[in-house]
């Protein structure tokens, strides 16, 4: 039995294609993904495999995508003797955590992000907004000039923290504007507005996090097998309850990534530094990102049948 700590991807992370080589073997993945188009009452499952993208990549079909993807896997690797000894989950991702440390349904998860989506998606429609990636600045600079722009412009917010050099605002579209000219002028070596269709991560989706929390109150969340560290505090959590209030908290706060994940590295929660990480899921955002920022660290995805294939072998040589 291998415990390592896990991670798991968020939104953007989708691609037609994702899962399809899980789904035709016979293993507890496969046997997951082919209850998720009844659980959920549409056919996503052929999204997925086969697309379109421009279909899939719309919010309510990718994060239960990812999330029915990001499972399957940790099924898979649960079948192999590998749990996590902690877990996090990039904003989405957060809820294929729960999943995999049994604090969550599956069907209950895959439920509630495709609840989730439509209620981001809506709250775009009625209060357009926008993100904007921005590179080279620190997060204190970013929140200051943030501040300063939304005195005068609306609406604009640090909305994820997603490394030392990678950091996304939200907010209202002419604010966005704004603050991408300002931070640039204050040393931001770039500034790219996001292909997303709304605020995500602030204020602007109040009404969709009040909506939300209804649809979390007749969900059963129990305490984690480990501990979960949670986007809205970058912190570990061990209870139930503390989990259901950082998903509610989650669609306005700012996604902790860097704290967060800064934590599983320095031994948070467990009392020991790992050697190896994996990222369970579609794709290896998460990975290539955090290569960069904590080279001591192995950081492994697991998403393919190929993957699963390997994986015993790596840790095993690895943590010989």
């Amino acid at each position: 039995m291998y415990r390592i700590p896990m991670i798991f991807p968020g939104q953007a992370s989708q691609a037609v294609g994702m899962a399809r080589d899980l789904a035709a073997g016979d293993g507890p993945g496969a046997r997951f993904l082919g209850e998720v188009d009844a659980v959920l009452g549409h056919d996503l499952t052929s999204l997925m495999y086969e697309g379109p993208a421009e279909t899939l990549t719309e919010t309510w079909n990718a994060q239960p995508a990812i999330l029915a993807h990001s499972v399957a896997v940790a099924l898979e690797l649960r079948e192999r003797g590998i749990e996590p000894s902690i877990a996090a989950g990039h904003s989405l991702g957060e809820f294929s955590a729960a999943v995999a440390l049994g604090a969550l349904q599956p069907t209950d998860g895959l439920r509630l992000v495709r609840k989730r989506g439509e209620l981001m998606f809506a709250a775009g429609e009625e209060c357009p907004g926008g993100m904007a990636a921005i590179m080279g600045l620190p997060a204190d600079e970013v929140r200051t000039v943030c501040r300063r722009v939304s005195e005068t412009d609306g609406v604009v917010v640090l909305a994820n923290h997603n490394s030392s050099a990678q950091i996304a605002i939200s907010g209202e579209v002419d604010a966005i504007e704004a603050a991408c000219a300002a931070l640039k002028e204050a040393g931001a070596k770039r500034a790219i507005r996001l292909n997303v269709s709304g605020a995500f991560h602030s204020p602007l989706l109040e009404g969709a996090a009040i909506s939300f929390s209804e649809h979390l109150e007749s969900v059963t969340i129990s305490d984690p097998s480990a501990p979960l560290i949670a986007n809205v505090s970058g912190e570990p959590v061990t209870a139930g309850a503390d989990l259901k209030d950082g998903f509610r908290r989650q669609l306005t706060s700012p996604v902790l990534w860097h704290d967060g994940l800064g934590g599983i590295v320095d031994g948070a929660g467990v009392g020991e530094k790992p050697r190896v990480v994996l990222e369970v899921g579609p794709g290896r955002v998460l990975s290539n990102m955090a290569r960069r920022e904590f080279p001591d660290i192995t950081f492994i995805p697991v998403g393919t049948v190929e993957d699963l294939d390997t994986v015993l072998d790596r840790l095993g040589e690895l943590l010989a």
